[in-house]
């Protein structure tokens, strides 16, 4: 990992980065499959990469790319976004739309799966595009960004909704929208009344860390506060330029929030875990708020692990780790079940009203209820 140290010089340059910077990782990163062959891959490797793309989208911003070992086939940064031909291997009970978006769009571009909440997608494109996506089918097969027109039946959706308090800005990704546009769609929706929050859910911090400018902040900034949840999966990911990304954010009073995805080869061991969820909140000041297990997208049976495993990772992450440092372990069910913790559970059994609960010793203890009769 790289030194922790930043100064207020260093996140003002960040700031201060033209739009052409952030533009420019993206112009040398990976953009088309036929980026791939500048890629150091063998012939095999090269051609395997190429039909993987083919079937989803490619793209990968240069300051990503620069994190990759390609000398280790098992780099954890490579097997998140280089196509592998393992992709190509649909397994039976994998689903083109793992947690039933579509059957819960009552409109073009939003979702609506709980009360006081909705998905809205200005963009259907990504700065980065990661080969484990729950939605990569979708991605692949819409392709389309933003437009004015394209939002307003989801706009008015929201607006003759009352009981919608908060609007999650996902897609594809909204930070890899122009400043103006972003402007445009906070505008819009501050201007509903009954809205409160204005989440985002984003990999930009991760991959292209140079767009988080004073311009992008600026155009977030309103009446609706504001929750970006950022998509950390691994400690190497947590570069000098996303720990100053994250500070202008934080400073600005966004509140940050991470979502990981537990992915075989690439997180699925203590040591990387802990530090990972550690230094997200003391060195960026990003709550692990998820660790999602791996949806059933086609073609990842490769890089899903088994519920028991992950929760012993997850008990032993909770022996070692404050509070604030531990993610919650969910599984998001499929046909639109919802998000649902996964941790085992400490309770042993009751009766009436003493619970045998097991404490993180691993002993097991009575608990009596001691509650006033009203």
């Amino acid at each position: 990992m790289e030194a922790s140290c930043k100064s207020a010089d260093d996140r003002n340059v960040l700031l201060a980065a033209p739009d052409a910077a952030w533009q420019a990782d993206i112009r040398a990163g990976v953009r088309h499959v036929r980026d791939l062959a500048s890629l150091p891959l063998s012939p095999a490797e090269r051609e395997a990469a190429q039909q993987a793309a083919a079937a989803h989208k490619v793209r990968v911003p240069k300051p990503y790319l620069d994190l990759i070992d390609w000398n280790d086939p098992n780099d954890p940064i490579r097997a998140q976004v280089i196509p592998s031909p393992d992709e190509l291997i649909a397994v039976e009970g994998e689903l083109g739309d793992p947690i039933g978006d579509h059957a819960f769009s009552p409109v073009p571009r939003l979702t609506h799966r709980h009360a006081d909440r909705v998905l809205l997608f200005p963009t259907y494109q990504c700065a980065v595009y990661c080969r484990f996506c729950f939605r990569k089918e979708s991605l692949t097969s819409i392709g389309r960004g933003y437009t004015r027109e394209a939002l307003e039946p989801a706009l008015a959706y929201i607006a003759g909704h009352p009981e919608i308090r908060e609007v999650i800005l996902t897609g594809g990704d909204p930070l890899s929208l122009p400043d103006a546009a972003l402007a445009e769609i906070r505008g819009r929706l501050e201007a509903i009344p009954h809205l409160r929050l204005l989440r985002i859910h984003t990999r930009v911090p991760v991959a292209l860390p140079l767009r988080i400018t004073s311009g992008m902040i600026e155009a977030l900034q309103g009446r609706l506060m504001v929750t970006v949840v950022t998509h950390f999966n691994h400690p190497r990911e947590l570069t000098q330029a996303a720990e100053a990304a994250c500070s202008a954010m934080r400073q600005a009073g966004f509140v940050l929030l991470n979502q990981s995805v537990l992915l075989k080869g690439v997180n699925d061991r203590i040591e990387v875990l802990e530090e990972l969820c550690r230094e997200l909140m003391y060195r960026l000041g990003v709550k692990p708020y998820y660790l999602h297990h791996g949806d059933l997208a086609r073609g990842m049976a490769h890089r899903r692990t088994t519920i028991a495993e992950s929760q012993a990772l997850v008990a032993e992450l909770r022996r070692r780790l404050s509070g604030i440092c531990n993610p919650t372990y969910v599984i998001d069910l499929p046909e639109g079940g919802g998000k649902v913790p996964l941790a085992a559970s400490h309770i042993e059994g009751r009766e009436d009203g003493t619970w045998r609960i097991r404490g993180q010793d691993g002993k097991a203890r009575s608990y009596s209820e001691v509650v006033a009769d009203c």
